[in-house]
């Protein structure tokens, strides 16, 4: 289901026109805009930062690790969804893992930095693209699966995230969640990234009580590799001005390797049930009540 965001007219159809007031949402660049005021800017993630993204996502670890504990909790948790969307989907990597591993799925990306979605349009070209404000979500009922990945701790308001994301799911669905976590960990490369927060486990978990939501899986990642993010993230107490957010993302082929392999053990625990208590980011399976 659609709405419209005019009138909140709640409506079925392959259109975006409302057929209650009539209003559409503008197309540019060859995509809906439904929040085109923050199209260009707005605050929570410097948009220039998707041009430097894009070239070193796909051979990070980080990066690569993410994408491949995203997929096993998908097929793990919702393996019959149909209709997936991910928020704030960035330059279409997660979404290009899915697409890949699952090309019957009808895959939506929304972005609020248009920006973004030129990038991504490029790599999933199959997939639905939209800017879009996360706080107010024109659908109702439309999904299997909803992921966001990094994206809250971006957003000031995050339970009303929360609740718009649950309005969109469909009786039964899934939300998938990764987050910072841990706020002793707040460095400059949070300050850099316009993060708002680094959650702890039993706020995020109160939050989504809060929205109607059952957590069915909550585990720390980027555990194995704790030590060393912490004794990095003490040289960066405060922001630079030579200080460059890239350089965690450059590393040797051989670090990166050894990085990875890491984060993958770390993986084989979590499939057999291992719910880490501390790590980097933290992962939520939430569905809905």
């Amino acid at each position: 289901m659609r709405i419209c965001l005019q009138c909140e007219h709640v409506f079925s159809s392959d259109s975006w026109i409302c057929p209650s007031c009539g209003y559409q949402p503008i197309h540019h660049e060859g995509f809906e805009e439904h929040a085109a005021e923050f199209s260009h800017g707005g605050g929570g993630f410097k948009s220039e930062y998707f041009t430097e993204l894009v070239k070193l996502e796909s051979a990070n670890f980080w990066f690569q690790a993410r994408n491949e504990l995203i997929l096993w909790a998908l097929r793990t948790y919702k393996p019959d969804a149909h209709k997936f969307l991910e928020v704030g989907c960035g330059t279409g990597f997660v979404l290009s893992g899915i697409a890949n591993a699952h090309p019957k799925m009808v895959i939506s990306g929304s972005e609020i930095f248009l920006a973004g979605l030129s990038h991504a349009a490029k790599r999933v070209p199959t997939a639905h693209f939209m800017q879009m404000d996360a706080r107010r979500v024109p659908y109702a009922e439309e999904f299997d699966v909803i992921g966001a990945f990094d994206v809250l701790e971006h957003i000031k308001e995050d339970e009303t995230v929360l609740a718009q994301l649950h309005r969109a799911l469909k009786p039964g669905g899934v939300m998938l969640l990764t987050v910072p976590q841990h706020p002793w960990l707040w460095s400059a490369s949070d300050d850099y990234a316009c993060h708002v927060r680094r959650y702890t486990k039993r706020e995020l978990h109160n939050k989504l009580v809060n929205a109607a939501f059952s957590v069915e899986r909550s585990t720390s990642f980027v555990t194995l590799l704790l030590t060393m993010m912490l004794l990095s993230r003490l040289k960066k107490k405060h922001i630079s001005a030579k200080y460059d957010p890239t350089t965690e993302l450059r590393l040797t082929k051989s670090l990166n390797s050894f990085f990875l392999n890491m984060m993958r053990f770390e993986q084989a625990l979590i499939r057999f049930g291992v719910n880490f208590p501390l790590g980097g980011s933290r992962l939520i399976v939430a569905r809905k009540v």
